[in-house]
């Protein structure tokens, strides 16, 4: 408990004390009116006195219908008619209850803040001779930063010198160690467990992933789903009815009565609109309904999957359509030169070296493993006028020759005819100097859990998988066939993909959702396009996770199958807490009105029932 938590806690001893004593020191002596006033007012002061303040406040300015005010009228209300006993009761409850909400949802935010513990205090870096911690922040891009075993990496980077292995469990969820070696790219918040390392940063500290990382999950709170919504509306509009409604409740009756010659009991209706008044407070809806969805976005960052905003979460339990685009998402982005398949005039070595060096200037995973299969340093100087033909290849000139790189449709556009058959997989065809120089086939890997995840969306009610891609049409039905997708669409161009996403869009029905998961920054379009879109965060662009609804830390695409789970159960606790007190404290407020319920079923309707819903909403935080 924090100081806060435990001065309530305290106040609540003391009064509940005090109370006690009270009952048992008026069942033996005899007192009067008065001094039986001033010994209850002692221990409602106690609880109460900042529900009072609150509503007195709110009163002023202008903010009358709320719950402090429902409880300061009943439990005032109570006080005035004789009623002391139960007006302390009403008070006292209520703030065991606050205190139990408090404690609840700090519990929640300290089991994220646990596992999401990856804020760095520091960085090491070398000053006049000296290594010296620093304040992340102070850190410029190029930087070289030292990480000890043992110490958060602070700031995103590439290791320069030495190796080691990470603990990425508080980014990924995956428990698995990391090695990692000079070269590598490492993020922040990475555990380094064993050797010493120095890292050259590629970020600043604002905008490293760990500092978007807690900023995703920090404001997540600011985009409030439809139940949120809902909730917050229907309290703006439910607390000043059931305000109206005691009041007439207190009014009506007794004068109908007194106008037909009976006796009008007003201290009867006057309590029964008390009791209606404690009856009706929407703590337990207010309260839980957030708290809830706060769990879940709170579950599913621990397990990798960061969420930006209750209103996907929610969104996520309608997904009817998931659409794929597949390098790096599906597969692994991991290609490897399979077959080189040179034309006659050429040979192997030459239409690697040509592939290579045209290549040289991409980061795209085909070029990179077009030079790792060159396997030799690269003459910079002997390439030059590289130029990216959008969706079809590379140009440029390679020692004064003209060299074109790409697929069937940049031979097609500059009039080259390709020759001969070649194996499955994605193909580099090769023209220099206008003639086809043959091509180079690379195998992408499918990952090992794309297969699995798609069984698992079928079987949580997905409609059907589709996948975009921009590769050809054998390569991606082969892909889609081996890990069960329905439907392909290949050799799309970025607007294409948002074309076909259209389409998706118009076919799907008015409540069904489409979801969208990409890596690339060709995929930020479409994931800004879709209903929800989910981007791969460990090896996907800025570009996609900024555009992204949802991101998965481990690229992983069987956390989509978890997100959805933690999605569903999560508005199932939502939906049982609103049908469970909506359900409680309508049948108190009928029996409320006609005189069956006393303060004290009110006080379960308001406490009880709110303590309930809470330690329901709790378990969102535990979805596996």
């Amino acid at each position: 408990m924090n100081k806060k938590q435990k001065k309530v806690l305290y106040r609540i001893l003391i009064s509940l004390i005090l109370m006690i004593g009270i009952v048992i020191f008026t069942s033996y002596v005899s007192v009067n009116l008065y001094v039986e006033v001033i010994l209850y007012l002692i221990p409602y002061l106690v609880i109460g006195y900042d529900i009072l303040r609150k509503a007195i406040k709110g009163i002023l300015n202008k903010q009358v219908f709320d719950e402090n005010f429902l409880m300061a009228v009943a439990t005032v209300g109570a006080m005035c008619l004789g009623e002391f006993r139960e007006g302390v009761a009403v008070m006292l409850f209520y703030q065991i209850g606050e205190l139990f909400q408090s404690v609840a949802v700090g519990k929640s935010r300290r089991n994220i803040a646990a596992l999401m513990d990856i804020r760095p205090d520091y960085a090491n870096m070398m000053v006049d001779g000296k290594l010296q911690k620093v304040d992340p922040d102070d850190v410029e891009i190029g930087s070289e930063i030292i990480v000890n075993p043992g110490e958060k990496v602070p700031i995103d980077g590439i290791i320069v010198e030495g190796n080691t292995t990470f603990n990425t469990s508080a980014l990924t969820g995956e428990s698995v160690p990391r090695d990692a070696h000079c070269g590598d790219e490492v993020i922040s918040g990475f555990i380094n467990m064993s050797g010493v390392i120095k890292v050259q940063t590629t970020k600043e500290f604002g905008e490293s992933t760990v500092s978007k990382i807690l900023d995703l999950v920090e404001n997540s709170s600011m985009k409030k789903s439809r139940s949120e919504n809902f909730i917050t509306k229907f309290a703006k509009y439910y607390t000043p009815a059931v305000c109206y409604s005691a009041l007439a409740l207190a009014i009506i009756p007794p004068v109908v009565l007194m106008l037909m010659g009976q006796d009008a009991s007003w201290g009867d209706w006057i309590i029964r609109a008390l009791t209606f008044l404690v009856i009706s407070c929407p703590c337990a809806l207010v309260i839980s309904i957030p708290l809830s969805f706060f769990g879940g976005i709170g579950c599913a960052s621990t397990q990798g999957i960061l969420v930006k905003g209750s209103n996907y979460l929610e969104a996520l339990a309608s997904a009817k359509y998931i659409v794929f685009d597949k390098t790096g998402t599906l597969t692994k982005g991991v290609f490897e030169v399979t077959h080189i398949i040179p034309s006659a005039d050429f040979d192997e070595q030459q239409l690697l070296y040509y592939a290579a060096h045209v290549e040289m200037a991409s980061s795209h995973p085909i070029s990179l493993s077009l030079q790792k299969a060159y396997g030799q340093p690269l003459d910079r100087d002997a390439v030059r006028d590289i130029k990216e033909i959008a969706g079809h290849g590379i140009y440029g000139r390679v020692n004064d020759h003209v060299v074109y790189a790409g697929n069937e449709k940049l031979m097609n556009r500059i009039d080259v005819n390709i020759k001969g058959n070649h194996p499955d997989g994605t193909v580099v065809y090769m023209a220099i100097d206008g003639q086809y120089a043959g091509c180079i086939v690379i195998s992408d890997v499918i990952k090992d859990t794309s297969k699995i995840a798609i069984q698992s969306l079928k079987s949580q009610g997905i409609k059907e998988t589709i996948m975009l891609t921009g590769d050809t049409k054998q390569t991606a039905t082969r892909v889609a066939k081996e890990i069960g997708i329905d439907r392909v669409y290949s050799e799309l161009l970025p607007a294409d993909k948002v074309a076909k996403v259209e389409d998706i869009l118009q076919q799907k029905g008015e409540k069904e959702k489409v979801a969208f998961v990409g890596d690339g920054i060709n995929d930020a379009p479409v994931l800004s396009r879709v209903d929800i879109g989910i981007a791969m965060g460990a090896l996907g662009s800025d570009a996609a996770i900024e555009a992204a609804d949802i991101v998965l830390m481990d690229d992983d695409p069987a956390k989509i199958s978890l997100a959805m789970k933690i999605s569903l159960k999560t508005l199932r606790i939502v939906k049982e807490n609103i049908v469970f007190a909506l359900a409680v404290k309508f049948i108190c407020l009928i029996l409320g009105a006609f005189g069956i319920a006393n303060m004290w079923l009110a006080i379960f309707a308001d406490v009880g029932v709110m303590v309930i819903a809470v330690i329901n909403a709790t378990r969102a935080l535990r979805i596996r």
